[in-house]
């Protein structure tokens, strides 16, 4: 396999299983608090992350303030802000039209990309955020029974959209980072900020909540999100977008609610449509399309901005 393929496939594989955190989300905020599972989230990624980096690492890397502060700011917008809108979004709004709103997400993150890092897309990657938007909104549109029976809950519609906003900057952040960071300890350090933002209210609704009250099943999408959806996306994420520019890595970002749409029906017994396998193939189209190698070498990429030479 091609080594220049890794960064792509690390992205695909990050939003399929963000992607999955829709459905996850849906089961465990029936049972849980948003603050206190979201705390316990982060305390068993930390479990698993932290004799990891210490083993491999040595520990937590020396960064200046300005790095500090900017992974607090990345863990505010991503771990904290995108879980909290994104879990009390879903408790109001139906999952099909969740799955609509994160189709925005491309387009999103190539604008953010564009204002903020002044990273132009080029004629193919601006052809897959096109593919890739087209491609989502096909999926989903078509639910028209779940989007109708839902059309009140503006509330938890809003909430779904600022997520995607803060999910957007979450994963462009990690591109104005100077000092060299490994995708592990990026994870670690984003992890512990992470359990920090959540740590007073996830305290308090543990002090209100009867621990009995809840199944195996809620153990276990609570054990879910902390080891897969947070370690395992996390770090694939990490690793794919050191190398990766931010206007093509925003491309990527369509896997998610295609994602979502998949397992959702499989975990829901529901039929595929052809529509839905259009929609797959679009995206698919739009993947192509940013990972193919372009014959244009003036165009100047700045994955590689504070990051060691491969």
């Amino acid at each position: 396999m091609p080594t220049s393929l890794l960064p792509s496939i690390y992205l695909v594989l990050a939003m399929i299983i963000v992607g999955s955190s829709v459905v996850a989300g849906k089961v465990m905020t029936v049972e849980l608090p948003v603050f206190l599972a979201s705390l316990m989230r982060f305390a068993i990624a930390l479990i698993l992350l932290l004799p990891i980096l210490f083993i491999k690492e040595g520990g937590f890397p020396r960064l200046s303030r300005r790095s500090w502060g900017i992974l607090a700011g990345q863990s505010l917008c991503g771990s904290f802000l995108f879980t909290v809108f994104l879990l009390y979004g879903l408790k109001y709004t139906s999952s099909a039209d969740a799955g609509i709103i994160t189709a925005t997400t491309p387009a999103c993150m190539g604008l953010l990309a564009l204002l903020i890092l002044r990273d132009r897309p080029s004629f193919k990657s601006g052809a897959g955020i096109l593919y890739s938007v087209a491609g989502v909104m096909v999926i989903n549109t078509i639910q028209t029974d779940a989007i109708q029976s839902s059309l009140g809950s503006l509330t938890g519609n809003l909430l779904v959209l600022a997520a995607v906003f803060f999910e957007a900057l979450f994963l462009l952040i990690p591109k104005s980072i100077r000092e060299p960071l490994s995708p592990l300890a990026t994870s670690t350090i984003i992890s512990l900020f992470g359990m920090l933002w959540f740590l007073p209210m996830g305290i308090w609704e543990l002090w209100h909540i009867d621990l009995a009250t809840i199944s195996i099943i809620g153990w276990m999408t609570v054990a879910y999100y902390g080891a897969i959806v947070t370690v395992l996306a996390y770090l694939f994420w990490f690793a794919g977008i050191r190398q990766v520019a931010a206007s093509r890595a925003g491309v990527f970002t369509a896997v998610m609610p295609v994602s979502a749409v998949l397992l959702s029906a499989l975990v829901l017994d529901s039929p595929i449509s052809w529509q839905q396998w259009l929609g797959c193939s679009l995206v698919l189209a739009g993947i192509v399309c940013t990972t193919t190698p372009s014959s244009n070498r003036k165009l100047a990429h700045i994955d590689n901005i504070g990051q060691p030479e491969q």
